[in-house]
């Protein structure tokens, strides 16, 4: 059994679409493709997640191309500290969730584990790729459960605030200015 998304992006033309999957006894895959104009052009990006049983993160993968440039990169997190193509990432070690900024799937598997209560509040900083980036940095990020289908996002070092709607399978249904989830 499969739970899948399918967004349109609401700053740049453009779509995405996520399918999370059951790896055996012991963990999950998230996998999906977004298609969307970046401001160096156009951009496809096949990415992946693999999570362990707790919902942190083992791997990640992002494969495409950026305007005429390819896209490949590997990212783990070992027990020595996150790596991004083989080289370890410093100060990074204390984060367990990959956040990927060109798509709006990767925070489900950080409110699946949190599953937070109605009122309660949790840091949840993750280590966060984009396209263009050289490396991993930490993003920090703050979740308040309003009540089981909303919660209250903040992300200082963004600048975005809003409030977040979570569809029935755990993926954000509506990220505010940036992901609409398509019916």
């Amino acid at each position: 059994m499969a739970d899948l998304a399918f967004w349109e992006c609401l700053y740049t033309p453009g779509h995405d679409a996520a399918c999370l999957i059951r790896q055996g006894v012991e963990g999950w895959l998230l996998h999906g493709t977004a298609v969307f104009r970046h401001e160096a052009g156009p951009a496809r990006v096949n990415y992946t997640v693999e999570l362990d049983g707790a919902w942190r993160t083992i791997r990640g993968t992002v494969r495409g191309y950026l305007a005429d440039r390819p896209v490949d990169h590997v990212i783990e997190r070992q027990p020595g500290g996150w790596h991004l193509d083989g080289r370890r990432v410093e100060g990074l070690d204390h984060l367990v969730d990959l956040d990927y900024g060109f798509t709006p799937a990767t925070n489900m598997q950080q409110l699946r584990r949190a599953a937070l209560q109605p009122g309660h509040t949790l840091d949840l900083p993750a280590a966060w790729f984009d396209l263009g980036m050289t490396s991993l940095i930490e993003l920090p990020q703050r979740y308040t459960c309003r009540d089981a289908a909303t919660y209250h996002y903040e992300s200082p070092a963004a600048s975005y605030e809003a409030i977040l709607e979570i569809a029935p399978n755990g993926f954000v249904r509506t990220y505010p200015h940036l992901w609409r989830m398509a019916p």
